[in-house]
């Protein structure tokens, strides 16, 4: 399936939009409406001032080069790495430092209180560090016995 549209970078690598009529849209910003339950669907293009240019049902639609491009954007907009272990934490009091393996690395988080871990639709948790960083956990039944125990004395 062809697009009614086409999706390029310019040499200052913004993405520019153009219509199939041939209207040009320079600097445009894809965003999902749903990241965390629906992320591969419902994806909008978005003008540099935040006007919508294009729905996207599903990302699956789009030619490769296409896709690509939707994906690369969408991954430096929204960084939400996805907590696949908890290794160690130093404390079962907060503030206390987790130990994670997720799917961008190994790293550190403080979990400043229980609060900050929240719970989402289904089996799926949002887990906020003192930085502010967003950490997810899709969900928590397929982790390993350890992680779910260390997580089941915060929650």
């Amino acid at each position: 399936m062809t697009p009614d549209f086409q999706l390029q970078r310019n040499s200052f690598g913004q993405l520019v939009f153009t219509t199939a009529n041939g209207e040009t849209h320079v600097d445009v910003e894809p965003a999902r409406a749903f990241p965390i339950s629906t992320p591969d669907e419902q994806i909008s293009i978005l003008s540099h001032n935040g006007h919508e240019l294009m729905w996207i049902s599903k990302l699956d639609e789009l030619p490769a080069v296409t896709r690509q491009l939707v994906e690369e954007a969408l991954e430096s907009r929204e960084f939400m790495p996805e907590i696949r272990r908890v290794t160690e934490v130093s404390g079962y009091a907060t503030p206390c430092t987790w130990q994670v393996e997720t799917d961008r690395g190994n790293t550190s988080l403080i979990l400043n209180s229980e609060e900050d871990i929240r719970r989402l639709t289904g089996p799926s948790l949002l887990i906020i560090d003192s930085r502010g960083i967003q950490f997810l956990i899709r969900d928590r039944s397929s982790l390993d016995d350890t992680s779910r125990r260390i997580l089941d004395r915060f929650l």
